[in-house]
């Protein structure tokens, strides 16, 4: 492999970033920080790139002849929304194979009815988040909460372990970067196809906290010039969910810091992830791995008063058909038993019914 090849080859299968874009207020202009998140190299792999066209939310329900539980025409809009915990509990009981249909009805049905957040509802979730996991002090790893000579455990493969040296406890921030928590209005992008020409860039650029994902590159230089284009920000990387992980993501650090890079590297603490997976597993959550969508929504709720979710679609059409790719700048799919999305997105699904937190469905008003 040429020099750099393990970085590059990183960066190709790497393909999800994340960017959280920190607003300070100020007497002047607000001064900007922000985070890009980089997904384990074991979660994707390739099919045909196949970008489409994201068309308008129509008012005609989907077409769906299978579903038992919904008969959305036979219910006053107030009797309809109400049930719509129910009909979430339905889904999650069905014993046949998961249906698309039976998800996009749910959807129509969820988007007719306004959404309220409900105080009581998040800060008892939110407490129960932070009992279990705290991502204000534990999402990332940092000199205050692992000391020089940790034997720390991979997320994933706990069995191995790597002894955290000088030389590695150098590249870690003294503090966790969370100081100015908790935060008011937090946007979540997420990467789903369904983003395309969706119009929602200006309302997610007025949240105070916005995590934006992306695609990388797979050139150093490439990547190396597009990571300047986010200013100060922080790129977060899962060094120890795998161990081969670490080495590169280790030159990612190093890269950064030999270019005289603005960003800076921080990575993922796998207790935090182990835990955040614990807690997701009592609510039915049981497959190999959480997907980095649900672990950043789950950081949101626990940083921020309000959180708003863009590009959560794991379906492969809208509610009227229309196609849509996997990712909003490609088709790679997950490799299949990795991440439980059906499961995920109706965690998710429920957050957004009990006031918890916002989905954003479609295309947004820019009127």
């Amino acid at each position: 492999m040429r020099p750099g090849g393990a970085l590059l080859a990183l960066l190709a299968s790497l393909l999800l970033l994340l960017l959280l874009r920190l607003l300070w207020c100020s007497t002047d202009a607000p001064a900007s920080s922000r985070f890009l998140v980089e997904e384990s190299r074991e979660a994707t792999h390739s099919t045909p790139a196949a970008l489409r066209t994201l068309r308008s939310r129509a008012t005609q329900p989907p077409h769906t002849t299978s579903s038992t539980y919904l008969n959305a025409k036979s219910l006053q809009p107030t009797e309809r929304c109400q049930n719509l915990q129910d009909d979430l509990k339905a889904l999650s009981n069905k014993t046949r194979k998961y249906s698309e249909d039976d998800y996009l009805q749910i959807i129509t049905n969820i988007q007719s009815c306004p959404w309220k957040r409900q105080a009581e509802a998040y800060e008892n979730f939110r407490a129960k988040l932070a009992s279990c996991c705290d991502a204000v002090q534990n999402f990332i790893v940092s000199q205050n909460n692992t000391p020089v000579g940790t034997n720390m455990s991979y997320e994933v493969e706990s069995k191995s372990e790597i002894q955290i040296r000088e030389s590695i406890f150098d590249m870690l921030p003294v503090f966790q970067p969370f100081i100015g928590y908790p935060y008011n209005q937090c946007a979540v992008v997420g990467n789903g196809g369904i983003l395309n020409q969706s119009l929602c860039g200006a309302e997610i650029d007025k949240s105070d906290f916005v995590f934006r994902y992306g695609n990388l590159k797979e050139k150093k230089a490439v990547f190396l010039e597009d990571i300047a284009t986010y200013g100060d920000a922080f790129v977060l990387l899962p060094a120890f969910s795998f161990r081969a992980n670490t080495a590169a993501s280790f030159k990612v650090y190093y890269a950064l810091k030999e270019s005289n890079s603005r960003q800076k590297v921080l990575f993922f603490h796998p207790k935090y992830l182990k835990h955040l997976a614990v807690f997701w597993r009592t609510k039915g959550v049981t497959e190999y791995r959480l997907s980095s969508g649900l672990m950043i929504a789950s950081v949101a709720v626990e940083l921020c008063e309000n959180v708003k979710l863009y590009g959560f679609w794991p379906f492969s059409k809208t509610g009227e058909n229309t196609p849509v790719s996997h990712h909003y700048y490609d088709n790679k799919l997950p490799k299949r038993g990795f991440h439980e999305m059906p499961k995920e997105y109706r965690q998710i699904l429920q957050l957004h019914v009990k006031g918890i937190l916002q989905l954003q469905f479609s295309k947004c008003d820019t009127s």
